[in-house]
């Protein structure tokens, strides 16, 4: 097999590279972004699946010496490290997508056999990201762009990450702190005080529980729906859509993003607290409707629920449910789910419907 290089995205006006987790014109796409060229027959929900699914498949695409992504986030670099490791990674299947899966969803299922292993590994990465350079998002605030900066991230885990595939407690103390606090947020979610409300015909799962909880353990009650409604004690909420609405997923259709504008319009006509119902763009990876969302940083956004302050809100929860499911069975009356939604597409729809 055709022994391969990691290159930086910025180098592939000079060559022809396979592309992970990103688009580029002058590359071969492997990739779940939307209006990435993926060929139909290895498209999967994540793009490290889709790595594995050509590799397992050898298409013939794969004969290229160079491999490159735009971006650092767990997805891709299982993807990067799988093109550069094919044995291995095909040795290690099922476990690479399970960390492309909890790395990049978030969806973490401890029913799967080798979900704990892959929480493992995950949580290194993440612990080793915030050590060594900057979290998710956090090159916003650097001189430089993530497309720069990555490359550095890319040297390291490419030259690591097989050592700790191949034993995750070689390096235990890395990992252990942030998977305590999934674990005790994923028995926090299956406790009796935590009530669960699935909407399948708008896609949206409300979760009740006490207190904010770990993303991973969040949406471990998530899996197949694209919409978060949580609501902790003392009236405090957000609505998030998931990252499965960015991207194009092969599994399942799914229902287009809609602006939150006219549902955050609706509740602020309701809310006395003082703080007004604020919202991110659709085009964001996960865009969050809450009391002063507008305050926060995209690094902000995309830590833990239980990182960052939720304000408490007058309108009682009852109430706000209501608001919220009767809002999107409106809003998509009219709107059926399908398979690779366009940017295009949802862009002219919420024209035409806002």
């Amino acid at each position: 097999m055709k022994k391969r290089e990691f290159v930086p995205f910025s180098e592939l006006k000079d060559k022809q590279a396979i592309v992970v987790d990103s688009t580029h014109p002058n590359g071969f796409m492997l990739s779940h972004w939307r209006g990435a060229l993926t060929p139909a027959s290895i498209k999967d929900d994540t793009s490290a699946a889709i790595v594995l699914n050509a590799l397992r498949t050898q298409i013939p695409e794969l004969d290229l010496p160079f491999v490159t992504a735009n971006h650092f986030d767990i997805d891709g670099l299982v993807g990067v490290w799988s093109l550069l490791n094919p044995d291995e990674a095909l040795e290690n299947e099922e476990l690479l997508r399970q960390v492309a899966l909890i790395g990049d969803f978030r969806e973490l299922d401890l029913n799967h056999p080798l979900a704990g292993e892959a929480l493992k590994l995950v949580c290194w990465i993440n612990a080793r990201e915030r050590e060594l350079f900057y979290p998710p998002f956090g090159a916003e605030e650097l001189p430089e762009p993530e497309v720069t900066l990555c490359p550095k991230k890319f040297a390291y885990f490419l030259k690591d990450f097989g050592r700790v595939l191949q034993d995750p407690d070689w390096d235990k103390g890395v990992w252990e702190e942030e998977v305590g606090e999934v674990l005790l947020g994923y028995r926090e979610l299956y406790k009796p005080d935590t009530k669960i409300s699935r909407f399948p015909e708008i896609g949206l799962v409300i979760i009740e529980t006490p207190h904010p909880v770990h993303y991973y353990a969040l949406f471990s009650r998530t899996q197949g729906f694209d919409m978060v409604l949580a609501c902790y004690d003392q009236n405090r909420y957000e609505l998030e859509y998931k990252y499965t609405t960015w991207v194009d997923i092969a599994t399942r259709p799914t229902l287009p993003r809609l602006n939150m504008a006219p549902l955050a319009e609706k509740l602020n006509k309701l809310e006395q607290s003082g703080h007004t119902w604020t919202h991110d763009s659709i085009t964001d990876t996960g865009p969050l409707l809450r009391l002063n969302g507008n305050t926060l940083t995209r690094l902000e956004a995309y830590d833990n629920p239980t990182a960052r302050t939720i304000y408490t809100s007058t309108i009682p929860v009852a109430e706000l449910k209501q608001v919220v499911v009767e809002h999107y069975r409106s809003a998509y009356a009219s709107i059926f789910p399908k398979y690779n939604w366009s940017w295009k597409e949802v862009k002219e729809l919420n024209s035409k419907t806002y």
